[in-house]
C-alpha cells in the first residue's frame, strides 16, 4: 500500500473504500438472505411423510413400499427409520 501524501488523496482513497464497503455490504446481504440448501429438517412436508412412514411400517408394509407410496427414495425412508428408532429409543 502506497503512503498518501495530500489530503486531496486521502478523500479519494475514502471514496474508493466507501464504494468497495457498500460492495461487501450487498454480497453479505444477499449471503444472509439467500434460502439454505440441503434438507430442511422436520419442516411440514417432512413431518408428513414420517408420520405415514410410523402408520405403514407399524402395519408391517416394507421400506420400498413405503418408498414408492410417498414418492420418495428408499435412503429417505431409512432415515425416517433411523429417527423413528432414536424416538423409540428415547421414548423407552
Amino acid at each position: 500500500m502506497k503512503r498518501i501524501k495530500s489530503l486531496e488523496a486521502a478523500i479519494e482513497r475514502i471514496d474508493e473504500l466507501e464504494k468497495e464497503n457498500a460492495k461487501l455490504r450487498e454480497e453479505l446481504e444477499y449471503y444472509k438472505n439467500r434460502k439454505a440448501s440441503g434438507r430442511q429438517k422436520h419442516n411440514a412436508k417432512w413431518m408428513a411423510i414420517y408420520n405415514d412412514f410410523v402408520i405403514c411400517h407399524e402395519q408391517g408394509m416394507t421400506m420400498v413400499e413405503i418408498a414408492k407410496r410417498n414418492g420418495i427414495s428408499e435412503r429417505s425412508i431409512y432415515r425416517y427409520k433411523a429417527y423413528y428408532d432414536e424416538m423409540q429409543k428415547k421414548g423407552k
